[in-house]
């Protein structure tokens, strides 16, 4: 079986179930699978099971003096192989002098990361997310002469898609969690093969129940709200903060409950004191999923308000958990919330609609149960974990059981630095 580089831009992450799941399954197919990752892991959000994939994996920092050295040798020594690179950078596209910068770094990162995998085996590289380490993966695979894919997932695709023209130029194949997403890369790289692009849904447990005992409602009058994901700017919490605002001045009884951390944690908890919300909004932190059960049985629904997506596992979960869940109408998200059959939708930004859909949703909430069984069917169908694991292996290890004879496992281009 062939062995795979498997690199994300930090790892293992714990917001990033699918990653490790990917990487598990592989291996019990027989694939060797090193983990590689641009940036550390923080240490401290690791369980016993992702600090043992945090020790076997190959991390580009700190990085090496000498192997740097070889990099910048390397660049010069095999210009002719990177050309195609360099021109894409300095002289076509209209991005930024501080994006070209970084393109130029990142090239020469692409360049050590070769030399890391040198000697290793490595036939193929998969990279999850269309950001910086996927140029980093293109540049390595072209120095290796071996393929490389890639996962794209939401705002790497739609935010933050510097040189994704090239990036789907030269990869093997390119993954995507939507058909939303499908039709964008298509009607955005027209001169990309259709074949090469391929819907793989994510998925979640859909064996998990939530303990009757768990249920613990803080008071019947009152709405709980439960938001799940990391305090960043894209996920746009400061959006569900002020509108609990809103319900709160239109006499509203609720508890927003919101688990995540990151960047985002002090200019929300100034806006929670601004608006004087401390009673009803709750930033509980980072929350293994192991422990989210009992905020999950106290939630009556589960909200998201991100500016960006590809199709949330929070979202998921919840369905699989028969809760009802209000999300934004964006980017693939409708494929999985249909509005008023799996669960409720609200225009991007808008308040008022949001509101209303809260409070619909509060005094509905008695008849919603065919809904909320209708979302945990529809997880049940396309978006189960097992299923949909299991295809993107069939698919992957077929790929490169297919192309792993003529791959090339230490290449001559690399002994010559």
């Amino acid at each position: 079986m062939p062995t795979v580089a498997y690199l994300t831009n930090q790892f293992p992450s714990p917001v990033e179930p699918y990653v490790v799941e990917e990487i598990r399954e592989l291996r019990r197919r027989g694939v060797k699978v090193l983990p590689c990752s641009a940036r550390r892991a923080e240490a401290a959000s690791l369980d016993d099971g992702l600090s043992t994939l945090a020790a076997e994996t190959l991390y580009l920092q700190p990085l090496r003096l000498m192997l740097l050295i070889r990099a910048a040798l390397l660049c010069f020594w095999k210009f002719p192989l990177l050309a195609s690179f360099f021109e894409r950078v300095l002289v076509r596209g209209n991005e930024s002098l501080s994006r070209r910068a970084r393109a130029l770094l990142h090239t020469w990162l692409g360049v050590y990361y070769s030399l890391l995998l040198e000697g290793r085996g490595v036939e193929h590289i998969h990279v999850h997310h269309g950001y910086f380490a996927s140029w980093i993966a293109m540049v390595a695979a072209r120095l290796l002469d071996i393929g490389f894919s890639m996962t794209l997932h939401g705002s790497d695709l739609l935010l933050h898609s510097a040189y994704l023209d090239t990036k789907l130029k030269n990869c093997a194949f390119c993954l995507t969690v939507s058909e939303y997403n499908r039709r964008h890369i298509l009607e955005r790289f027209p001169e990309i093969g259709s074949g090469k692009i391929r819907v793989q849904r994510m998925g979640v447990d859909t064996s998990v129940q939530i303990c009757p005992n768990a249920r613990v409602q803080p008071a019947k009058s009152c709405l709980v709200m439960l938001a799940v994901g990391r305090l960043h700017s894209v996920k746009d919490h400061a959006f569900l903060v002020r509108t609990c605002s809103r319900l709160r001045d239109r006499g509203m009884n609720l508890l927003c409950l919101i688990a995540g951390e990151g960047p985002e944690r002090a200019s929300l908890e100034r806006l929670i004191g601004e608006l004087g919300l401390e009673k009803e909004v709750r930033l509980l932190g980072h929350v293994p999923r192991q422990q989210l059960d009992p905020y999950y049985a106290m939630a009556d629904v589960v909200v998201l308000t991100s500016r960006s997506e590809g199709i949330p596992l929070v979202l998921m979960e919840a369905m699989a958990l028969v809760k009802t869940v209000l999300a934004p109408a964006i980017t693939g998200i409708p494929e999985l919330v249909m509005d008023g059959k799996t669960g409720f939708l609200y225009p991007i930004n808008s308040m008022d609609d949001f509101v209303a859909r809260v409070e619909m949703i509060h005094r509905s909430e008695p008849s919603l149960q065919p809904i909320r069984q209708a979302a945990r069917q529809h997880v049940l169908e396309h978006f189960n974990r097992e299923k949909n694991l299991s295809q993107f292996c069939d698919f992957f290890v077929t790929h490169l059981t297919g192309t792993s004879e003529s791959s090339v496992h230490a290449s001559p281009v690399l002994q010559q630095i």
